[in-house]
């Protein structure tokens, strides 16, 4: 517990590995300390799909900083869900300082990315390299970009007999989950030009590109969406199978303790999938805080609007939050607004690719959470960030809180998707969990 680089305390890590299993001597430590320390309200949080270990420890340092002047009186806990996600080196966060990559580096594997696929996807270190060769010599054959596409698929597919493949979906059609992402079985020249295309008009700030660019350009772009998806289904698993039962387990060693659930992109999946491990009867989540979720806007939906046989896969699961369900979202965030839908639209997409309306998309089940929302739940309450701090968070329920006004840092390819590290954004979180 006791970490000299934490800017709080008391202060526990809880580690997961891809499915699910924690590690025993860190949950157990929570599971004593809490009790000892007379903890009254722990906040929990779930790092996104851009930290390693030592980013994910910074964040939780830095976004936890401000609580304890925030609510001097309260008995807080604070606890760090770290989970095996991975970070690309080219995809800049505000306040972690980076060297920034010029676009011709942006487009090629650097050593640091290609070391963190080698630790995310173990035993694929010929395809890691053979991908890594591939954007150095962007072979000009009409099948080069048909093997990359392969070689990708090769590299994200989960590994048998685990359980992380139940874990992929967002929505289901009469109980059915819904197909793997278009990106996967389309033309990859298809999907890399219609990435390319769109990271054209990131850079040229929504002015037209001058010309149609080189489909390659897109490669590191799929390649990147495809390890996303792979994380996204890591952070079901991990949600669903390690955090829920170890709140569990939590309740039921400390009778009365306030647990507030925050995570930030598929972080914000993991806590979410978090609600539906949770064992029966279990009222201790009192607040759940999603920051930039990445994940649909329609996963709490009973139905979808244009398809009444779907529905989310997590409908219902805000009740099993004993307050509300907070959902943080801005305009400003691209890799949500532009590349999120892209990547999950389903294969049966008969939108051709370069013709795609990415603000249709933002309007199907491919919108994200955390770009406009919770859609489709009847009973939604919605406010600014000003509005939410003064005391307009309702008392349970689903709840959008527009924070584009402080959430609005970052260049492409994510935009602001990683400025989360606001005082405003803690304040958020303890007004969702009433803590004084």
């Amino acid at each position: 517990m006791a970490d000299p680089g934490m800017s709080v305390a008391p202060y526990w890590e809880l580690t997961f590995d891809a499915d699910g299993d924690a590690d025993p001597a860190e949950r157990d430590r929570l599971l004593a300390q809490a009790a000892e320390r007379g903890v009254r309200d722990l906040i929990v949080l779930a790092h996104g799909w851009n930290e390693d270990r030592p980013d994910a420890a910074r964040l939780f340092s830095r976004f936890f900083a401000p609580v304890p002047g925030l609510a001097p009186a309260a008995r807080i806990g604070y606890a760090g869900v770290m989970w095996p996600s991975m970070r690309f080196a080219d995809e800049p966060i505000p306040d972690f300082p980076h060297a920034a990559a010029g676009p011709a580096a942006r487009l090629a594997l650097d050593d640091v990315t290609r070391h963190a696929l080698l630790e995310a996807f173990p035993g694929r270190a010929m395809v890691v390299d053979r991908l890594g060769r591939m954007l150095e010599q962007r072979p000009r054959e009409d099948a080069g970009l048909a093997e990359f596409g392969r070689l990708v698929r090769l590299l994200v597919e989960a590994p048998p007999p685990g359980p992380q493949a139940h874990f992929a979906a967002d929505t289901e059609a009469e109980g059915v989950p819904q197909d793997e992402p278009g990106m996967f079985s389309r033309p990859a020249a298809q999907v890399c030009a219609e990435f390319a295309q769109a990271a054209a008009r990131l850079e040229a700030e929504d002015r037209e590109p001058f010309s149609p660019p080189d489909p390659w350009d897109g490669a590191k772009e799929l390649l990147r969406q495809a390890t996303y998806y792979a994380m996204k289904r890591r952070a079901g698993t991990v949600g669903e199978r390690g955090l829920g039962p170890a709140v569990g387990r939590l309740a039921e060693a400390v009778p009365g303790l306030r647990v507030h659930l925050a995570g930030h992109s598929f972080g914000g999946r993991l806590v979410s999938f978090a609600l539906r491990g949770l064992p029966a009867g279990v009222r201790a989540v009192k607040s759940v805080t999603l920051l930039q979720a990445a994940f649909s806007h329609y996963a709490f939906a009973a139905r979808l609007p244009k398809d009444p046989r779907a529905g989310g896969v997590l409908q219902g699961q805000e009740h099993r939050v004993d307050g509300p369900l907070v959902c943080c979202h801005s305009r400003h965030d691209s890799a949500l607004g532009t590349f999120y839908p892209l990547a999950s639209r389903m294969a049966d997409d008969d939108r051709s690719a370069l013709g795609v309306d990415v603000g249709a998309l933002l309007g199907s089940r491919w919108g994200a959470l955390g770009h406009d929302g919770v859609q489709a739940v009847p009973g939604t309450r919605a406010c600014d960030l000003a509005a939410a701090l003064s005391g307009a968070l309702p008392a349970s329920g689903c709840v959008n809180v527009d924070v584009s006004e402080v959430v609005r840092r970052g260049g492409p390819p994510s935009g602001a998707h990683n400025d989360i590290l606001h005082p405003e954004l803690a304040r958020l979180v303890l007004a969702a969990g009433r803590i004084r």
